[in-house]
């Protein structure tokens, strides 16, 4: 009898047969690749950093830039190339520092210039970068700029670099038009007349005047992008911080800054991640999966992917071309369909756009094969990497979100009476999805904790929620609060060793102490040591900078993604049955145990939810 072992990498017991003849046959390339990749965001392995949850080095609960510069081996070790760095501005914290006050200064509760300094010298002596977040679409109501704008009179300069407008109706009181926030309720806040204005309160002898838009919170007002003082002080912006030697800039909400003329009603709705459910069946008939890529996830409406950002990238980019080291701009930007994304990355403006169409694509074989194809014809047609990612601070987990019921939805964050993800489904349905992800070519984007296999806290009790989101829905949305919970680095110290104290600015579920960091280090078949070994894999094989075509045998599976990327075979089961590989297969990388028999000359059964990385002859 032929023993069958689970093995947790395939590696020990899945030996090649030297001469092997080719087990797998490729149509097709779909996608060529630079051969080598010109410039390192072509093919980089981002982390991205959300400070105040990754490291805490003073003890106050709260991560700290000390924090990250102390745990930059852990990134050097994991095999990153580059961090992203999400705000540490001066901010009163309304939006978690995406309300900044002071573009060129680090507040307080994340430490000094020096100290980013500091870690900006660490990074780059373990060969990290470091790409820090741009925040251009709206400022904090604490700025100076909007601060000098409530105390200058209507129709003057200083109200000039925001949006404001006069009310409709017979005295103003309607606001300028129907927009929403994001965050829920309405898009325009009024304020009292004259100089020294305030939010209107309705007290007594109160008297109305403008509105001001926010697309986000109140907190939040939008700059006014058509004025040139605002685009010459984030020109400067940008100076100060390549000055520093950062090398890049994430950019948020790359798609709102321009509204269209004359701020038209819209008769839709926003949201963060907007659109209807990811469907699965089949790319050709199935609505869901059209051949564009398209899954919904676009911000669509006249406040969203106007012409006329692509002249502040333009502008941006012969800033970044000043300097030497490859700098480089990130878009986030909704944006559908993919060839219209594609618009942010030609030649001349932004260097990578975040492929949110991949992230909220169902977990389905024939939806993930058309948005990879779709995402890489649509970035070759301008010369551009796809760049993947399936989690960051604004989306619930992958960890999670894959073990729904339906692993197509996208809620806003996920409340304690709401359906529960399954915990073990949804981690080993996200480790394949990563490995399916990094054995793509192009750049790819890592979520803090995601190589630890976080799942999000979704039993947040709602008195320590900071979300607007939440807020601002009065409930109805749980918001990002529960993806953004602190890091666990030690199973046994209280707060999981996220900081000398215990404390964490959010609580974190019992469960992290299984995931904590210490206790997957050097464990054979952890998430942790699974990312370290497709990471180091991807770099010997060069994937980033690869090919792609599809496996004949598997291209119009309903259960299998099968790919060939240079000389290695990427395959992710997504069916309910173990795919039986060629005699002989050598597996590289696997997301889970895989079963190999014993005999002389082994075959490997690949389980359900399960993605190899395989060698091809």
């Amino acid at each position: 009898m032929t023993r069958i072992d689970s093995t947790p990498t395939a590696t020990a017991t899945a030996t090649a047969t030297a001469d092997a003849p080719a087990p797998f046959s490729t149509g097709a390339l779909v996608h060529t690749g630079p051969g080598e990749a010109p410039e390192w965001w072509r093919d980089a392995v981002i982390y991205q950093v959300y400070p105040r949850s990754f490291a805490d080095g003073d003890g106050d609960g709260v991560g700290d830039l000390p924090g990250i510069t102390s745990k930059l081996d852990h990134l050097a070790e994991l095999g990153v190339d580059a961090v992203w760095l999400s705000p540490f501005y001066r901010s009163p914290q309304k939006d978690a520092g995406y309300d900044v006050a002071d573009y060129r200064d680090v507040d307080p509760l994340f430490g000094t210039l020096a100290d980013f300094d500091e870690l900006l010298a660490q990074a780059h002596a373990r060969g990290i970068r470091v790409i820090v977040d741009l925040v251009p679409n709206h400022t904090s109501d604490q700025h100076a700029w909007f601060q000098a704008a409530l105390a200058a009179p209507e129709g003057s300069a200083e109200r000039a670099r925001y949006v404001f407008r006069e009310g409709e109706g017979e005295h103003g009181e309607l606001p300028p038009n129907n927009w929403q926030s994001i965050f829920g309720g309405p898009a325009w806040t009024r304020v009292t007349a004259g100089p020294g204005a305030r939010p209107v309160t309705g007290a007594e002898g109160e008297t109305p005047g403008q509105w001001y838009l926010h697309l986000f919170d109140s907190t939040q007002p939008d700059l006014a992008w058509e004025n040139p003082e605002v685009r010459e002080e984030f020109e400067q912006v940008l100076r100060f911080w390549l000055d520093k030697g950062v090398d890049g800039f994430r950019v948020d909400v790359a798609h709102g800054m321009i509204k269209a003329d004359g701020l038209p009603d819209w008769d839709g709705t926003v949201s963060m991640v907007e659109g209807t459910e990811a469907a699965d069946g089949d790319e050709e008939t199935d609505p869901g999966a059209p051949e564009d890529g398209s899954t919904g996830a676009g911000n669509s409406g006249p406040m969203f992917d106007q012409d006329g950002v692509h002249e502040i990238y333009r502008a941006w980019h012969r800033v970044l071309a000043e300097y030497d080291g490859d700098r480089a701009l990130v878009a986030e930007a909704w944006v559908e369909p993919l060839s219209r994304l594609a618009r942010y990355v030609r030649p001349d403006e932004m260097h990578q756009a975040f492929n949110f169409s991949f992230l909220t694509t169902a977990w389905s074989a024939a939806p993930l094969r058309t948005v990879i194809a779709a995402s890489l014809r649509a970035n070759d047609e301008v010369g551009a990497p796809t760049t993947w990612v399936l989690s960051n601070h604004d989306v619930v987990r992958h960890a999670s979100r894959l073990g729904l019921a339906d692993p197509g939805l996208r809620p806003n964050g996920i409340f304690a009476h709401d359906a529960q993800p399954d915990e073990v489904l949804g981690l080993r349905r996200a480790r394949a999805a990563s490995l399916l992800m990094l054995g793509l070519p192009g750049s790819s984007y890592l979520y803090q904790g995601e190589e630890l296999g976080l799942p999000e806290h979704t039993a947040l009790p709602d008195d320590v929620r900071e979300d607007p989101a939440f807020f601002r829905t009065q409930g109805a949305e749980a918001g990002r609060d529960g993806c953004r919970i602190p890091i666990p680095w030690h199973a046994d110290a209280d707060g999981f060793g996220f900081g000398p104290s215990g404390r964490t600015w959010l609580p974190q579920p019992a469960s992290y102490a299984r995931y904590a960091a210490d206790v997957q280090r050097g464990v054979e078949g952890s998430t942790y040591e699974t990312y370290r070994t497709a990471l180091a894999t991807r770099r010997a094989e060069r994937l980033g900078s690869g090919t792609l075509a599809w496996v004949e045998d598997y291209a119009g599976s309903a259960d299998v993604v099968a790919l060939r990327n240079r000389d290695v075979v990427v395959l992710a089961n997504l069916g309910t049955e173990p795919v039986v590989l060629p005699r002989g297969t050598e597996v590289l990388v696997a997301s889970g145990p895989v079963l190999t028999d014993r005999s002389a000359d082994p075959q490997v059964r690949v389980p359900s939810d399960t993605t190899v990385w395989l060698r091809a002859r």
